[in-house]
């Protein structure tokens, strides 16, 4: 992935992760804001309680996805500050597996010292 001469980052790929999106903004307000950047492939928004606030955004190019994170990354929008990430799912799932160890032990530590 070399691009103009210089080399990208590994972490920078097509799909963005974006945080911190008002719960009200629209796929169609996001297509907009991104779609500033390049064409956008998909945006997928979450909405499970867990997931509100959040959006993934796939671009055609990388060179796009590039230039929209660098720009948007603390965007005010909305009267919010976005966050955008470069989307990495084997950091998600490692972190996911971190945190059910975590869980595991701090189970066996209540057992241990007889805590509900």
């Amino acid at each position: 992935m070399s691009s103009r001469g210089g080399k990208l980052a590994p972490e920078v790929n097509r799909a963005l992760f974006v945080k911190n999106l008002s719960y009200n903004v629209s796929a169609e307000e996001l297509f907009e804001l991104f779609g500033k950047f390049g064409p956008v492939r998909q945006v997928r928004q979450g909405i499970a309680n867990n997931t509100k606030g959040t959006a993934f955004v796939v671009y055609e190019d990388v060179m796009d996805a590039k230039t929209a994170c660098d720009a948007l990354n603390g965007y005010n929008f909305q009267n919010r500050y976005l966050v955008v990430l470069y989307h990495q799912p084997e950091k998600m799932a490692k972190a996911q597996n971190d945190l059910a160890e975590r869980q595991q032990n701090l189970e066996n530590l209540k057992r241990q010292h007889g805590i509900d």
